[in-house]
């Protein structure tokens, strides 16, 4: 039998965001995190508007947990240059939706901004980031520090502790070599595939849930039409690539015509063939 699941992101879409699969977020979430997570709820969110006719190129999907901390967990196909801008909006946001008004600041909890990405994302090697941010003193090279008061209000010990903690997973760097049960969910995020040796929390469920055959015809038949409009992006995207290259190789050819190569070595030079080298020969003669 086959182990290949639904891809994770559709499944935010359609299907995590119902009770009775809470677990497989809950399952990955503790992984993530290093302790165990309990949610509460689903909540309304940007991401959350569903759309039939829609790529699910982005999708969102907001949760509370036992202790009243909000994590958005975003999954992002299509490469964004100013994401990382958009990581800092979707938590500002976050901070002021769900703060009611007259209410003190201090009801605003830990909020985790969890972001998976499909795509190319600053430099680095690595396939998890996670943020650890600090206020350093310009002058002194110090680090601010919370008073007494707020450490006793806000339980943190650093200052750090109120603001927002980042983990990026780079899903295209990871060499499907799953040495660790959180290696086990980014094989899972990559590959929609759960093997019988994992033991990472949540992924059982997923492995039962998340079967395509477990679908409802109707869903059965939107799955069908993402995985079609990903096929279709894929292709237009490489397209678009050999295009370019091709361009590359023709204004390369264009300049070599003015040495005494032949059009042999041309065409071994930029990867054309010699037919296409004769062509625009003829055309840059007429």
């Amino acid at each position: 039998m086959s182990n290949k699941l639904i891809r994770f992101d559709w499944a935010m879409k359609k299907l995590l965001r119902h009770k009775a699969n809470f677990g497989i977020l809950e399952g990955f979430l503790s992984e993530l995190l290093l302790f165990d997570v309990t949610i509460i709820d689903v909540l309304e969110s940007e991401g959350n508007k569903q759309d039939e006719y829609d790529k699910y190129n982005r999708v969102d999907i907001l949760v509370k947990s036992q202790n009243d901390e909000l994590m958005l967990i975003e999954v992002q196909n299509d490469s964004q240059v100013d994401y990382f801008q958009r990581m800092l909006y979707g938590v500002s946001k976050l901070a002021t939706e769900y703060i009611k008004e007259g209410e003190p600041y201090g009801t605003i909890k830990k909020i985790y901004s969890i972001n998976i990405v499909y795509f190319g994302l600053g430099q680095g090697k690595d396939y998890i980031y996670e943020y650890k941010g600090e206020f350093i003193g310009l002058h002194k090279n110090d680090i601010l520090k919370p008073t007494n008061l707020q450490k006793k209000n806000y339980t943190v010990d650093k200052i750090s502790d109120i603001f927002p903690k980042y983990y990026i997973l780079k899903i295209n760097n990871f060499n499907d070599i799953a040495k660790d049960t959180l290696d086990e969910w980014v094989y899972f995020l990559k590959n929609s595939e759960v093997k019988d040796s994992f033991k990472a929390k949540g992924l059982d469920k997923a492995k039962e849930k998340l079967r395509y055959e477990n679908l409802t015809e109707e869903d059965k038949k939107m799955y069908r039409r993402y995985q079609e409009n990903k096929r279709i992006e894929i292709a237009v995207e490489y397209t678009a690539k050999i295009e370019t290259e091709q361009r590359k190789s023709i204004e390369i050819a264009k300049s070599l015509f003015q040495t005494a190569l032949s059009n042999e070595e041309i065409a071994k030079h930029t990867g054309l063939t010699l037919e296409q080298i004769q062509e625009l020969r003829a055309e840059l003669n007429q």
